[in-house]
């Protein structure tokens, strides 16, 4: 997560030391919480595909589930996929003009 642009991790301390992962201040995914998981945002049209495709890996996450933020049991998920979670939560959180810069730094090879 901390390979993208401008992430950060911030731990909470009044989550009881929950690491998160921020762009500019703005979470986009957190780790744990008790569970062998990862919380990340998604589009609420995301996540009713990923609830359809496999409700044994995806849930919708607690407290942030309403606004499209699903859960990924981290033992199921085949490790690509994870990636591209990941990097998905970064683009709907991270500036457009991060995101380009990224797509175009990518491109360039």
């Amino acid at each position: 997560m901390l390979a993208l642009p401008e992430a950060e991790e911030i731990v909470v301390d009044n989550w009881g030391n929950q690491p998160t992962f921020r762009v500019r201040k703005k979470m986009f995914a957190m780790v744990g919480y008790g569970a062998p998981t990862a919380c990340l945002k998604a589009t609420r049209d995301d996540q009713a595909a990923l609830l359809e495709q496999d409700p044994e890996t995806f849930l919708v996450a607690p407290f942030f589930g309403r606004w499209g933020w699903i859960d990924v049991v981290l033992d199921r998920v085949d490790p690509q996929e994870l990636a591209e979670l990941v990097e998905e939560a970064w683009r709907l959180t991270a500036p457009k003009r991060v995101v380009a810069a990224y797509d175009r730094d990518r491109a360039a090879g």
